[in-house]
């Protein structure tokens, strides 16, 4: 048994370059191979928001707190909030985040193929947002 002290891991300031606005990620656990799961609490201020993204073994996001927005590409954008579990495909290109009024957070989970958790591609757009 491992046990990770809470407050033992440190909160980061998510890059821009795969997000808008400002994000801050906690590491939950990130398991060393042969296993393969990555798993991140994500909060974001309102209207922050990944870039467009896929993940080789899929995605699943549980909202803990507040409401956003996810969208998988070629679809309309649907709203999320507290308690939704939001399961996206392997290869499923996809953004997420916070609504333009409320804050929103969500605990990330991806299990990696070669080391690999996500590929990130071109940011979300204001049009395409629309918040």
């Amino acid at each position: 048994m491992k046990i990770i002290a809470c407050g033992s891991v440190p909160t980061i300031v998510a890059p821009d370059k795969y997000f808008t606005g400002r994000v801050l990620q906690t590491p939950i656990i990130e398991k060393e191979a042969p296993a393969r799961l990555r798993a991140t609490l994500v909060s974001f201020e309102p209207g922050a928001r990944t870039h467009w993204h896929t993940h080789p073994l899929g995605q699943t996001l549980y909202v803990t707190m507040g409401a956003g927005l996810a969208q998988t590409w070629g679809e309309p954008v649907q709203e999320i909030r507290a308690g939704d579990v939001i399961s996206f495909a392997p290869g499923e290109k996809h953004w997420h985040g916070a609504a333009s009024t409320s804050e929103m957070t969500h605990i990330a989970m991806q299990e990696a193929l070669d080391g690999v958790h996500a590929d990130w591609l071109e940011a979300v757009t204001a049009e395409q947002y629309g918040g």
